[in-house]
């Protein structure tokens, strides 16, 4: 019997399970933004299979209670709460400084927190919301925590981006929104910088067992649209169409276990297959150049 339109799109929009049965005791893993949404999930399925996991969060209660309700679930007491402000560096410093005092190995670092279309406003430190939490304070935790990741290879770096990257440009002119600011706009400008960011990564890491990969996770309802009735409206009148949180974590978690997918570091991935992203998120240039600039701004000797 052949499919409905409407079953056939939303098998489409909800397709890509990560299907891999891996382990993880004696494993340690920090997934940013998990006391919600989609870093929810990822950080429960991590726990699931033995891991140590490490809910970095700005939201320490909220945090707190994810953990307790993880713990039971999962029956795993090793999930812990740390504070992480990813729009203020002194707490991002603090975050990876009491992690690397705390931990000897950490084995998968997950990117997932994030803002989307928040009115015009700045990080403690000065950036534009949008660049400064989804770009350059995921850049300087990475940074911070690399050694480890190093020391601990294999390891793996994924980094959650969007399907939004293909709007994004990189206008090193105006990369703080002070010239010309759209919300839209600067949320997919940060996610074309979170797949650069991936292949320069991976680039930079070429064999040193620490591999890196960008994921789009679908459009899931989350907590991501609370600054735009918009796009609650738009979540609302699609809901048919919108991802769980489960569903979204999916790539994420394929790009995290799955075995063998070295030899794809540096890859964007969408519903657990490598995905087609922009010409702009094919520019090497743009990627080196982003990182200098990256590298400047946060103050990390550049290499």
């Amino acid at each position: 019997m052949s499919q409905m339109p409407g079953q056939a799109m939303w098998k489409m929009l909800s397709s890509g399970v990560c299907t891999s049965t891996v382990q993880l005791p004696g494993k340690v893993a920090v997934v940013t933004g998990a006391n919600t949404g989609i870093g929810k999930e990822t950080a429960k399925e991590l726990a699931q299979r033995g891991a140590r996991v490490y809910i970095a969060c700005r939201d320490v209660q909220k945090g707190e209670l994810v953990a307790r309700e993880i713990q039971t679930m999962t029956g795993n007491q090793q999930v812990l709460v740390r504070k992480l402000d990813l729009a203020d560096t002194k707490s991002i410093r603090a975050f990876a400084e009491g992690f690397l005092a705390e931990e000897k190995h950490l084995h998968i670092l997950i990117n997932n927190a994030g803002v989307m279309m928040c009115p015009y406003s700045k990080t403690a430190d000065g950036f534009e919301m949008h660049i400064g939490v989804n770009h350059l304070g995921h850049f300087l935790l990475t940074h911070l925590l690399l050694e480890k990741l190093k020391e601990s290879a294999p390891s793996r770096v994924v980094n959650v981006s969007s399907l939004a990257h293909h709007l994004g440009r990189i206008h090193f002119h105006n990369l703080q929104g002070e010239k010309f600011y759209s919300a839209g706009l600067a949320y997919c400008h940060s996610k074309l910088a979170n797949i650069l960011f991936t292949q320069e990564l991976a680039r930079r890491l070429k064999g040193s067992g620490v591999s890196a990969y960008s994921v789009h996770p679908g459009t899931v309802n989350s907590e991501l649209v609370r600054h735009s009735s918009f796009m609650k409206w738009m979540w609302w009148l699609f809901s048919f169409f919108i991802k769980t949180p489960q569903q979204g974590a999916q790539t994420s978690l394929y790009c995290a276990l799955t075995e063998g997918l070295e030899i794809l570091s540096g890859n964007h991935f969408s519903d657990c297959h490598v995905a087609w992203v922009s010409a702009q998120a094919r520019n090497e240039t743009v990627a080196r150049r982003l990182w200098d600039v990256s590298c400047d701004l946060l103050g990390i000797p550049m290499d």
